[in-house]
């Protein structure tokens, strides 16, 4: 059986930028007592010198290309950081902090490389990338239901782990094997259990950070206010999360895998306007989401026909999943030969790569992603269901032949996302909202026009949209990041008022706290990046 995956085929970005870099050519005593300083600020046991690479470094490149998963910060003219630290420790990281701080360069921080506008590594003045990537072990204590996990580890190697020790054992995070732990804990993180255990920030219970200081933290000497603030207050703002304690949560033995595929021709328009009634008031053990795909992704015969994946997870068995749904969403027609038991490890990687019966859990494992496009991406929160006439004006938009790959995500909230505070963590999204939507689009070529035309495709849809999703203000999710939200100085410091545009879209009434907790514990705005926390 061969499932439609709903894992985006499209990738996200990490953390290599700018740095001016004639800046060691022009400047040789500076360059040396940069790196005079990283050695004298490292631990001896631990030489720095090992895990430093600057341009001319023969593996420079091969380092900073590697965590690149969205090609369109992948250009010769794209800024590139005047070194690379890849820390196996962090006193490594302490050194980074301070030094950079000293010598007047920016950080950005790279964990996994999934970040859709590549705000981990690239930048528009002298900066270094701090690359997490040997920062990746795993403690799992399945005694204790915890686990800690390092930032620079993905979601794939903590499910891989995750498995190795407990059937029964797991933790709501991302369909995404290769997405890097930090970024995605710090911007909330939200995966196909979060109807029943909420996002995986929401799940973290302790954590390691280095501070605007170089020094490092735990739960109890950072304080509450930062250590709620890096729980889904988005990354690159406060400090760099070393590593995080996370509670795994309880999962039956077996759970359930569905996916089935319908076309315009086959009612997916109905279908779709139907599942709003129902999604966000199943049982909280059943995520039903929807994957609409267009372009030329979606042709056939040589027209472009749009088709709606609804695909599940279930913490159960198939014949309960069947009765369930034959009850509550008969028009699905969903049946036995559209779903697959398995493990929980067994099901995030059938969601991952569509394919079963799993031969090896080895390939959650593997950093690399099967593709790796241009991207671009937006989101949305629903609180009213939208109209046959809007899904239908979405479908025609899908029918576009010149886009290569258009999707829009449709991400079922209710049962624990409607009952935990929207102050809870800084991530503000939660009762009301009947579904999320994320907004993908991708394509393979390279030219300046194919990127005009479809980032004008994504922008025309996300504007058509506006009469039928959130209000006042028109929510985001952080992780989604998107640049054409609000003032944006790539340059310098943008100010709470310029801010308070994207602010309030992704954190809500949480944005004052958040810059509140921002001005207490970086005052001067060490971290920053164009849409991070401001200081007053």
């Amino acid at each position: 059986m061969k499932f439609s995956s709903p894992l985006i085929p499209l990738a996200l970005v990490l953390i290599v930028l700018y740095s001016c870099p004639l800046w060691a050519a022009a400047s040789p005593q500076k360059y040396q007592h940069f790196l005079q300083c990283l050695s004298e600020h490292s631990s001896n046991s631990y030489p720095i010198s090992k895990v430093v690479y600057s341009p001319i470094n023969s593996s420079y490149s091969s380092v900073l290309d590697f965590s690149i998963k969205n090609l369109r910060f992948s250009k010769p003219q794209t800024p590139k950081p005047l070194l690379i630290i890849t820390p196996s420790h962090v006193s490594h990281i302490q050194a980074a902090v301070i030094c950079s701080k000293s010598h007047g360069l920016q950080i950005r921080t790279r964990s996994g490389g999934h970040d859709f506008e590549g705000l981990s590594y690239v930048a528009y003045r002298p900066f270094i990338v701090v690359d997490l990537i040997n920062l990746r072990s795993i403690s799992v204590d399945d005694e204790n239901n915890t686990a800690w996990v390092e930032s620079g580890a993905t979601l794939g190697e903590l499910y891989y782990r995750i498995g190795e020790k407990s059937r029964t054992l797991a933790f709501p995070a991302g369909v995404c094997p290769t997405v890097g732990i930090g970024g995605h804990f710090s911007g909330g993180g939200y995966g196909l259990m979060l109807r029943k255990f909420g996002l995986a920030a929401d799940n973290v219970i302790d954590a390691h950070l280095v501070d605007a200081n170089g020094k490092v933290h735990d739960r109890e000497s950072m304080g509450e206010d930062l250590f709620w603030a890096i729980r889904g207050g988005g990354g690159g703002s406060f400090g760099i999360v070393v590593a995080w304690k996370i509670k795994l949560v309880p999962v039956p033995a077996t759970v359930t895998i569905c996916s089935t595929q319908r076309n315009l021709e086959e009612d997916a328009i109905k279908l779709v306007h139907r599942w709003q009634y129902v999604a966000n008031k199943l049982d909280e053990n059943l995520y039903l989401g929807i994957i609409l795909t267009g372009g030329k992704a979606s042709t056939q015969g040589g027209i472009t026909n749009p088709t709606a994946t609804f695909f599940s997870l279930f913490l159960g068995r198939i014949d309960e999943l069947l009765a369930t749904l034959s009850t509550t969403f008969p028009e699905l027609g969903l049946i036995k030969q559209d779903c697959v038991e398995a493990t929980w490890v067994e099901s995030t990687l059938i969601i991952a790569t569509g394919v079963q019966p799993i031969e090896s859990l080895e390939p959650l494992l593997n950093r690399t992603p099967p593709t790796i496009e241009n991207t671009k991406i937006k989101s949305d929160y629903v609180k009213e269901p939208l109209p046959e006439a809007a899904i239908e004006g979405i479908c025609q938009r899908l029918k576009a032949q010149d886009i290569e790959t258009s999707q829009l995500i449709f991400v079922p909230y209710g049962g624990k996302m409607s009952q935990i505070s929207e102050s809870e963590t800084p991530f503000s999204h939660r009762a009301g909202n009947l579904y999320k939507i994320g907004y993908v689009v991708g394509w393979k070529e390279q030219s300046l026009k194919a990127k005009k035309r479809h980032i004008h495709w994504i922008r025309e849809v996300y504007e058509y949209m506006i009469p039928f999703v959130s209000k006042s203000p028109r929510a985001a999710y952080a992780n989604y990041r998107d640049l054409d939200i609000g003032a944006n100085n790539k340059y310098g410091q943008t100010s709470v008022e310029q801010a308070s545009v994207w602010g309030l879209k992704y954190f809500g009434n949480n944005f004052k706290k958040l810059v509140y907790v921002k001005t207490k514990v970086d005052p001067y705005d060490f971290f920053r990046h164009e849409q991070s926390i401001p200081t007053l």
